[in-house]
């Protein structure tokens, strides 16, 4: 069959231009163009009665294919390609992002607790708000009547003079200590300080130091939104007071370039930590930091304690720590800060007559706390008389005796009240042997910690005694009564009639109910008459047997 030429066929979008398309084609349906398809590939021979095309034909309908299924492949790939290449910038623009986030965040808690440092403290305008309060010492220009010998040594720590050490102020409850932090956070206007109050609980402890330098402990961060877990989950509170104290040197390594001079980070009532693992980890934590801190002069902490177990606990592991003991106002600046006071509030323009002063000073000594009070009082005398009641009430409510007639379940709480009664009775005797001078400062009887605990026989009381401000321990180791109130107290009860009686029928008690404990009861049922012997020891291992003995013989 020949090829015929074909008519010319006008393309659509050609108007007027002919244009002549090859047969070959335009016959791609045709039987030719299907043999020569099967032939290329190899199926069969040709068809009867048909004319094999030319090889030129063949291969340029093959080519043809080919750039048919070329551009699908190209398209499959380029969309391959997009979708990656937008993943990829997705993803990286994500973790720039987060990075820079990262970046900024730390920088904000810097800034942050960089302002927890600045001029102007929350303390301080708290204790503005109480200038009627006990201890005030936010009085405007108006030369206060505390001076301590320590209030200097106080006020070089604060400004930054005195570097190097970490310390401790110890001293009774109302002395003072606070007050002369304040007054000393006041002449800098508490630039570069923060302070913060203890507590037993380390969660709440961990909030106070939080909101004292101005750290959210990474609650705040957002990036916490895409975990699983949240920010608290599986940290300790000692984890994240570490993570704060870390934040805290950075910005003392970047203040010391600028400004020149330590931090000063103040924690008040520090006994209140509990004496077990929680509070002596805490405590133990606190010191390795200020160790380091005072070596490189870049934090300075000071630590405010009523007790003694906390000097205790430090002394331990101590090389820069220096202990600043605050007792009591001796008789001279006692009496003066009296008449300040009592001008202060009541405006007289006759002062209290000096026999006054020194009676109030004879019941109360030097407590700022107890004066305070004396002086906002019509009838000091009245007062003096009330505080005293007061601590001796507290006294025999915590530590009073019960006699012969006690009963063997109260054993442990009469072994704790009889060791303070015979501590307090060691006391008011000594104080009868030695005597009393009002020429000097007034001082308690005082007893060392070892013959303390050698004369009430027991090692362990007498921390819960001063945690309780019955007796207290100051940092040379001597015990006294906490008040010159509760040597009073003391003394009119060891004077009672009948007293030390009392006191050694208690000991007599508690020493039987021992001895019943520690004593077993062998009882022998229905035994014939006659007599018997007992042998055997159960301290050596020796059983008990009961044979009867022969006529004559003693048993035993």
């Amino acid at each position: 069959m020949l090829l015929r030429p074909t008519p010319l066929i006008r393309a659509p979008y050609q108007i007027g231009r002919p244009h002549t398309v090859p047969a070959v084609r335009l016959q791609k349906t045709s039987l030719a163009f299907q043999y020569a398809r099967r032939h290329v590939n190899g199926f069969g021979g040709p068809l009867p009665n048909q004319v094999e095309p030319q090889s030129d034909d063949v291969e340029e309908t093959s080519r043809a294919e080919r750039n048919i299924s070329r551009p699908q492949w190209s398209a499959t790939l380029f969309k391959m390609f997009e979708s990656a290449a937008t993943t990829s910038a997705s993803l990286l623009i994500l973790g720039l992002a987060g990075y820079a986030y990262h970046k900024y965040y730390k920088y904000l808690i810097l800034k942050k607790m960089a302002k927890a440092f600045e001029p102007g403290d929350p303390v301080l305008e708290l204790a503005a708000l109480g200038k009627g309060l006990a201890n005030n010492i936010l009085q405007g220009d108006e030369q206060h009547w505390i001076r301590y010998t320590e209030q200097t040594k106080i006020d070089a720590i604060m400004n930054g003079t005195d570097r190097g050490h970490y310390h401790l102020l110890i001293g009774e409850k109302g002395t003072g200590k606070s007050s002369m932090l304040l007054h000393a956070m006041q002449k800098v206007d508490g630039e570069g300080i923060s302070m913060l109050e203890a507590h037993a609980d380390l969660e709440i402890f961990r909030i106070r130091l939080g909101k004292a330098l101005d750290y959210e402990f990474h609650e705040d961060y957002i990036g916490s939104l895409f975990s699983i877990k949240g920010p608290r989950d599986g940290n300790t509170a000692l984890l994240d007071i570490e993570r704060a104290l870390n934040k805290l040197e950075k910005l003392a390594l970047i203040r010391r370039k600028t400004v020149g001079k330590p931090l000063v980070l103040i924690i008040n009532s520090t006994h209140l930590l509990r004496d077990d693992d929680d509070g002596r980890d805490l405590l133990e934590l606190i010191q390795q930091r200020a160790e380091q801190w005072a070596a490189s002069n870049l934090v300075t902490v000071i630590l405010n304690s009523d007790d003694y177990w906390v000097y205790e606990r430090l002394k331990r592991y101590s090389t820069r720590m220096e202990v600043l003991p605050v007792l009591d106002l001796p008789r001279d600046q006692a009496i003066s800060a009296l008449k300040q006071f009592r001008k202060r509030y009541y405006k007289e323009e006759e002062q209290p007559s000096s026999d006054l002063l020194e009676e109030v000073y004879s019941r109360l000594g030097g407590r700022l706390t107890f004066l305070n009070r004396v002086a906002k009082s019509p009838d000091m005398l009245r007062t003096c008389e009330e505080i005293c009641q007061v601590e001796k009430t507290w006294f025999l409510n915590n530590c009073w005796i019960l006699g012969d007639g006690c009963d063997d379940d109260v054993m442990d709480q009469q072994k704790y009240a009889s060791a303070a009664m015979v501590l307090a009775k060691a006391l008011v005797d000594q104080e009868h042997e030695s005597g009393v001078s009002n020429d000097k400062p007034y001082l308690l009887p005082q007893i060392p910690l070892h013959k303390a605990r050698e004369i009430m026989t027991r090692a362990d009381f007498i921390k819960s005694y001063d945690h309780i401000n019955i007796f207290t321990i100051d940092a040379q180791a001597m015990v006294r009564a906490d008040s010159v109130p509760m040597q009073r107290a003391f003394r009119q009860i060891c004077s009672e009639p009948g007293f030390e009686k009392h006191l050694e029928a208690t000991l007599n008690r508690i020493s039987a109910i021992e001895s019943l404990g520690r004593t077993r009861e062998v009882v022998a049922k229905d035994l014939i008459a006659g007599k018997y012997k007992i042998s055997g020891r159960l301290d050596r291992g020796e059983a008990i047997t009961l044979e009867v003995c022969p006529t004559g013989k003693a048993g035993g």
